[in-house]
This record gives structure tokens, C-alpha cells and sequence, in this order.
């Protein structure tokens, strides 16, 4: 899926969304203007803003309205990369620099937060009370999500449950209210609203579950980084959690995460991920995945029947064949 080829009817107003999420950054600082576009340029699938359109249609559509809850969900997203890759020691993402590497580390944590200074600045445009609580409510999740992740490097103790709850927090929420608050900004109906929510939050889940499937099986030209990073920052995804469940692999996969810990961040990755890609783990991950996926088009399908139904189907099969 290339960037806008599966939105159909949205190319356009995604192409003013674009232009819009640019004009946002400008004009404050000089130099948080040039991180921030360096950023927002590095590209992205932009699927926070689609998830508001596309809510967007089960109400009263209305693009600039729209635009006021596309633009700060996209502008938070992108603070919270920001700030990752200051966590993950990150020199590339999607194939660029990372702000931190260009600039450095303090740089990048400003950059973050005044990104997340615009899109609060962006919201209150909308008068809705609703829009704004669970906004709010879901940046204090994500930041607890970041914590936890921190907290849970190189724990190999953690269960499914603990992974569960982080990805929740660090990536599910964020979707399932783009979809949500589109239809909300939009006065759809209550139960459209809910729907939608629970749509998003199972598209969200499974996204996070194969993201972290793509940073062990994909190349670095696919991810844009270097495969196996999270192993090596110590962050024990779904398919390492599972593989050391094994009791025929939980030997070499703890050797493999001890060797990694004690050379901090340095470590040749390479065999640490060949033995979790031929462990269980990988078709365990896939299966719940999938069983995510199915929880979504269960959703989508007692919606009320409009066009954009089928982007939805759309970007839920995209999800589960994705490969960057």
C-alpha cells in the first residue's frame, strides 16, 4: 500500500490534510520548525488522519472541522516517535535520520514536546468537551505505556497480559479514538461512535503485533531501520514472550537477550532473531493477530452501511499482509 492509493475518495482532502499538518509547525521557532518538518517528511502512513475521515463519514462530514482532529492525533503520534527514538538510541527511521541523530538528544525531546504543544493548541479549536477528556485521557495512557515498556526491558519474566496492556496503551488507543473522535466531531450516532472505537482499537492491536513481527522478519530496506532493533534495545515483543514459553528454545532465546543486555546496544542481533523466527512464537503472534483482525471486521460489520466501509475492510486486510 502505497501512501494514499488505498482512499479512494480521500485522496484529496488527505492531500489538504498533508498540506495542513505542514502549516501547523511554521512559524514559531526557527529551529523546532526545521526538526518538526524533518520529521513530518520522513513520511508515515498517516493512517491516524484516514481513521478520522473515514469516521468522519458515518456523521456530518465537514473537512476543516475534521482537520482540528486529524492534524493533533497525527502531531501526537509523530512526538511520541520523536521521543522513542531518543529512548531506543534510534539512528534511522523510515530509511531518514532520526531527529536525535541529526541534532541530538535534547533537540529531539523539545522537538516531541512542542509537537505535542501544537496539536493541544490545534484541539481547542473544537468546543466539543468530549473531544478534548479523551484526548487527554489517551495522552496520559500512552506516556504510561512508555514507562511500562521502559520498566519491562530485558524482562524475561513478563507475561502475554503485560505485552497486551503496553501495546494498548503505546498504540492501540491512539487509533481507536482517531476512529472514534472522527465520528464524534462529526455528531454521529453514540453507538456509531463505540463501534467504531472498538474497530480501531482491534485494527491497532494487530498493527503494533505485526509491527513487532516485521522488526524480526523484515529487511532493513522494508522497515527503514535495522532489523531486530527492538531485541536489541531490550524490548521483548509478543514473538520473543512466546518463544521462551517454549521450553526447547527458552534456553538459547535467554542466552541470546543476556549476551545482547550486557553489550548495550552494540550486539550482532542476527542469531538472537534467527532462533526466535524459527520458534513458535512467530505463528503464535500471527494467529492472535489475526484473531484481532477478526474482532475488527466483526465491528465494522454492524456499522450502517456507507462506502467507506470498504476502506476500512480495506486497511484492516492491509494490516494483516503488511510488510513495512
Amino acid at each position: 500500500m502505497k501512501q494514499l492509493d488505498m482512499f479512494g475518495l480521500l485522496k484529496k482532502d488527505m492531500q489538504y490534510i498533508e498540506e495542513q499538518l505542514y502549516a501547523s509547525i511554521e512559524g514559531d521557532h526557527e529551529e523546532l520548525g526545521e526538526t518538526s518538518l524533518h520529521l513530518l517528511k520522513a513520511g508515515g502512513k498517516r493512517l491516524r488522519p484516514v481513521f478520522v475521515l473515514l469516521g468522519g463519514k458515518f456523521g456530518q462530514y465537514d473537512l476543516n472541522k475534521l482537520a482540528h482532529v486529524a492534524i493533533p492525533l497525527e502531531l501526537i503520534h509523530s512526538a511520541s516517535l520523536v521521543h522513542d527514538d531518543v529512548i531506543d538510541n534510534a539512528e534511522t527511521r523510515r530509511g531518514q535520520l532520526t531527529v536525535k541523530s541529526k541534532w541530538d538528544n535534547r533537540v529531539a525531546m523539545y522537538t516531541g514536546d512542542y509537537l505535542y504543544a501544537k496539536a493541544l493548541m490545534m484541539a481547542t479549536k473544537l468546543k466539543n468537551p468530549q473531544i478534548h477528556q479523551i484526548l487527554s485521557k489517551a495522552m496520559v495512557q500512552m506516556s504510561i505505556g512508555e514507562m511500562e515498556q521502559i520498566r519491562d526491558f530485558f524482562n524475561t519474566e513478563q507475561s502475554v497480559r503485560n505485552y497486551l496492556l503496553r501495546i494498548r496503551r503505546k498504540t492501540a488507543l491512539l487509533i481507536a479514538i482517531s476512529c472514534q473522535l472522527g465520528a464524534i466531531a462529526a455528531d454521529a450516532e453514540p453507538r456509531v461512535c463505540n463501534l467504531l472505537y472498538r474497530y480501531g482499537y482491534n485494527v491497532g492491536m494487530a498493527f503494533q503485533i505485526r509491527d513487532d513481527l516485521l522488526d524480526l522478519r523484515g529487511t532493513e530496506k522494508q522497515l527503514g531501520k535495522p532489523p531486530g532493533s527492538d531485541m536489541r534495545q531490550g524490548n521483548i515483543t509478543l514473538p520473543v514472550i512466546y518463544a521462551l514459553q517454549d521450553p526447547k528454545m527458552r534456553g538459547s532465546v535467554l542466552a541470546e537477550i543476556s549476551r545482547i543486555r550486557s553489550m548495550k546496544g552494540e550486539a550482532d542481533v542476527s542469531q538472537a532473531v534467527a532462533l526466535v523466527v524459527s520458534s513458535p512464537g512467530i505463528q503464535k503472534a500471527e494467529e492472535l493477530a489475526d484473531r484481532y483482525i477478526a474482532k475488527a471486521l466483526k465491528a465494522l460489520d454492524l456499522l450502517p452501511d456507507q462506502k467507506v466501509k470498504k476502506n476500512l475492510r480495506d486497511i484492516a486486510h492491509f494490516v494483516t499482509r503488511r510488510t513495512y
